[in-house]
C-alpha cells in the first residue's frame, strides 16, 4: 500500500528525457513502469529470466497504488502525431503531398521517419515538435497520476543542493540550503500544474533575434534511490542522457539503430545546420553555374550574329550592283567620253581658222519706242 511508504517532503525530480524514453518506447512488446514514491522508472524486459520476470510480476500486483505502466503508444496517436506535424510545420506542398501519402500506407512510421531523415531541413522541425508534444503527453499523465514533480532538466540549482534535496527527500528536518532549494521547487512543481504547461502559447510581442542556438549538455545529479524493491532492481530503467534519445521508431532503440537501417546503408550522424547550410550553399552554386552558363551561351549568340552581319555585309559588297542601281544606270545618259587635252598652241590654232563669229545687230521698232 502507498500509505505504508515513506512521503517525499519535496516534488520528486524527475529526467524529462528519460520519461521521452520510457513513453517513446513503451508498446506491445516492452512494459515500463513509474514508481509514485520515488519517481523511478522500470523496464519490464522479457530476455531475462523467467525467476525473475515472476518475481517482477508479483511485486508489481503487491503494489498496484504505487506502480504506474506507463500508456502504450497506440496506433491512433502514433497517426495523430505525424499528420499534427504535416499540418502544423511542413509547407511545402510536395512534401506534404508526399508525407501524408506515406502515413496512409503500410509500416507508415518507419516510412515517414526514413523520408524525414533524408530531408534536414523538415528533421529539425520535426525533432522540435516531437518534443514540444511529448512533453505535453508526459505532463499529462503526471497530472492523472497525481504526482508532484519538476524536471530536472528545468532546474537552474547547482548540481550539490540537487543532490542534498535527493539524499534528503523523505527527511523533515533538513540544513538551511535544503530548505530554500524545497521551496524554490515548490514553486516550479505549480507551473506544471498551470493551464499553460498543457496548451504552450507562443510569446506576444516582436520576436527575439535568432542566433545560433549552443546545445549544452545539462549537468544532471547521480540516482539516488532508497526505497527501490530488491525484487525489482534488476529491472532498473537509468540510461544515460542523450540529446537525442526517442527515435519515434517501433523498431530501434537509437538513433544510431535507426540511421544505420536506413535505405539499407550506414549514415554517418552529423550536425543537421551545417548539413542544410552546405545544401543552400551547394543549391546557390548551381544556380550561379546556371547563370554564367547563360551568360556565356548569350555572348555565343551575339558572336554569332556579329560574324553573320559581317559576313553579309561583305557578301553584300562582293555581289554584283543591285538590281536599283542597274536601273538607274539604264535610264539616265552615259557620259561622253572625254578626249584626251590638247595642247593651248593647237587650240589657239584651231579658233583663228574657224574666225570671229559674226553676230546680227538687234533693230528696234521707233514707233512702238514712241
Amino acid at each position: 500500500m502507498l500509505a505504508d511508504l515513506p512521503k517525499a517532503r519535496n516534488p520528486l525530480v524527475l529526467r524529462y528525457h528519460r520519461l521521452l524514453e520510457a513513453f517513446s518506447k513503451s508498446d506491445d512488446e516492452r512494459d515500463f513502469y513509474f514508481d509514485r514514491v520515488e519517481g523511478f522508472l522500470l523496464f519490464i524486459d522479457i530476455d531475462r529470466e523467467e525467476e525473475q520476470l515472476i518475481d517482477a510480476e508479483n511485486e508489481l500486483k503487491n503494489s498496484p497504488d504505487r506502480f504506474c505502466m506507463v500508456p502504450k503508444l497506440s496506433f491512433y496517436e502514433t497517426k495523430k502525431f505525424m499528420e499534427g506535424f504535416v499540418n502544423e510545420k511542413v509547407y511545402d506542398i510536395d512534401t506534404k503531398e508526399k508525407l501524408l501519402d506515406i502515413i496512409s500506407g503500410k509500416e507508415a512510421r518507419e516510412g515517414f521517419l526514413e523520408f524525414i531523415y533524408d530531408h534536414l531541413t523538415e528533421l529539425d522541425k520535426w525533432q522540435q515538435y516531437y518534443h514540444e508534444r511529448s512533453r505535453v503527453r508526459i505532463i499529462e499523465t503526471l497530472r492523472d497520476w497525481n504526482v508532484i514533480f519538476v524536471f530536472e532538466e528545468d532546474l537552474e540549482l547547482p548540481k550539490q543542493v540537487v543532490e542534498k534535496v535527493k539524499e534528503h527527500t523523505f527527511d523533515a528536518r533538513v540544513s538551511k540550503d535544503v530548505a530554500q532549494a524545497r521551496d524554490v521547487l515548490e514553486g516550479k512543481a505549480k507551473t506544471y500544474y498551470s493551464s499553460e504547461a498543457l496548451n504552450p502559447r507562443p510569446k506576444r510581442g516582436r520576436p527575439p533575434k535568432q542566433q545560433a542556438k549552443i546545445e549544452v549538455e545539462p549537468q544532471l545529479t547521480d540516482d539516488i534511490y532508497t526505497t527501490v524493491p530488491p525484487r525489482l532492481r534488476p529491472f532498473l530503467f537509468a540510461p544515460e542522457y542523450t540529446s537525442n534519445a526517442a527515435t519515434f521508431s517501433s523498431k530501434f532503440d537509437s538513433e544510431e539503430q535507426l540511421l544505420a537501417s536506413l535505405k539499407g546503408s550506414v549514415k554517418v550522424k552529423v550536425d543537421s545546420k551545417l548539413e542544410i547550410l552546405s545544401q543552400r550553399l551547394e543549391s546557390l552554386r548551381h544556380l550561379s553555374t546556371k547563370l554564367k552558363d547563360f551568360g556565356a551561351v548569350e555572348s555565343e549568340y551575339d558572336k554569332k550574329m556579329q560574324s553573320s552581319i559581317t559576313a553579309g555585309l561583305e557578301a553584300d559588297q562582293e555581289k554584283e550592283t543591285p538590281k536599283l542601281s542597274k536601273l538607274i544606270k539604264g535610264v539616265l545618259p552615259k557620259k561622253k567620253d572625254l578626249a584626251p587635252k590638247k595642247d593651248l598652241k593647237e587650240r589657239i590654232e584651231e579658233k583663228k581658222k574657224k574666225g570671229v563669229k559674226k553676230v546680227t545687230q538687234i533693230k528696234y521698232n521707233s514707233q512702238k519706242k514712241e
